[in-house]
């Protein structure tokens, strides 16, 4: 007795689900936001020196397809400038900086790094972006706080850019 398949076959353009899906591939500069993100983590970590970290990076699988430009003013300009993006999420951080997470703190870098040195990048890519790589390298819920963090240091950094949007 033979046995017939009753389920409807999915389109042959279509993936049968959403699993099988290939999701649509990065932007430059979002690998240069993951890339430097890793950086930001090893050098948090470790205190390396940056021209160290930037070297094995570089070595990194999907480094050709990055920004670079974008890469090397993130993890640089993060590194250099620490204490003063610090100081900005400080304020809205309800427990010491060192207590964070190091993917949130990275994040954390990368955003308020880019709210205050990119301003050609609209303040919502930023928050979405540092949004979307603590999704991806952090622990569950981290994206949240990094959300909530980045909203109150971009209506402090970029208070025009919103209020224009209002």
């Amino acid at each position: 007795m033979a046995t017939t398949d009753q389920t409807p076959a999915a389109p042959a353009d279509k993936p049968a689900d959403k699993a099988t899906a290939k999701a649509p591939p990065k932007s430059a500069r979002r690998r240069s936001r993951e890339l430097a993100l890793q950086g930001l983590y090893e050098w948090l970590l470790n205190r390396t020196d940056a021209g160290v970290v930037e070297a094995h990076l570089r070595d990194a699988q999907g480094f050709n397809k990055a920004d670079k430009a974008h890469f090397d003013a993130l993890l640089h300009g993060a590194i250099r400038e620490e204490a003063t993006l610090t100081a900005c999420v400080q304020p809205f951080l309800d427990r010491p900086v060192t207590e964070l997470s190091p993917v949130e703190r990275a994040a954390l870098l990368v955003g308020t790094y880019e709210l205050t040195h990119c301003i050609d990048i609209p303040y919502r890519v930023v928050i979405n972006e540092a949004v979307e790589l603590t999704k991806t390298f952090g622990g569950m819920d981290g994206y949240k706080y990094v959300n909530g963090v980045l909203d109150k240091v971009a209506a402090q950094l970029r208070a025009t850019e919103i209020a224009g949007r209002r």
